[in-house]
């Protein structure tokens, strides 16, 4: 090949990486156009071959992905994710009993008497007698609980909108449309 056909080609390709940028997303790259995720013909699956297998693998390195994100964010505010998912809640949710936040979180009695024993050691979570039930406290959140609850949720909404809100409109739409049908064969696969 002659030097200037070299030229051509190098010049060629570099004009196509300025004009295109490529993020390796840990399954393939994924070309970015204007801050957009667009769709690389080399790494998109094509619907017909797309097998269930390869989706759900997807899916769980996704989400392993983003749990290591968030709990890097979280963490980063002196809390554990289970820390933080008790004081969102209660921001939501403030006055509740220990067995209502325990069944909220998905999680045991113990399992959130504990936690909270911990958060309320830490000045971040008080316990308030129920009037007219000596054995269950209301949950409630001290300022500095509140402060911490707050800042995550900024933080894992900034996240979100770094990532999830770049999608178009439209796809956010099928996406979810999509997890919800998943999510009901779930359900459905639990029960049967």
């Amino acid at each position: 090949m002659q030097p200037s056909q070299r030229e051509g080609k190098a010049q060629a390709k570099g004009e196509h990486a300025a004009s295109r940028l490529c993020q390796r997303d840990g399954l393939g790259l994924i070309d970015l156009v204007g801050g957009q995720a667009v769709p690389d013909s080399k790494t998109t699956p094509r619907a017909d071959v797309t097998e269930p297998d390869r989706v759900w693998f997807r899916f769980m390195r996704l989400h392993q992905r983003m749990l290591v994100q968030m709990t890097g964010r979280i963490r980063a505010l002196g809390l554990s994710i289970p820390q933080f998912d008790l004081l969102s809640t209660l921001t939501e949710r403030e006055g509740i009993s220990q067995n209502e936040l325990a069944e909220r979180l998905y999680v045991t009695k113990g399992n959130v008497s504990g936690l909270v024993d911990r958060l309320v050691q830490a000045g971040l979570v008080e316990r308030r007698a129920i009037a007219g039930d000596r054995r269950s406290y209301a949950m409630h959140l001290t300022p500095e609980g509140r402060r911490l609850a707050e800042a995550g949720i900024r933080a894992q909404r900034d996240f979100v909108a770094q990532t999830l809100g770049k999608l178009p409109g439209q796809d956010l739409a099928e996406l979810d449309r999509l997890v919800l049908a998943w999510r009901d064969l779930a359900r459905m696969a639990d029960e049967g």
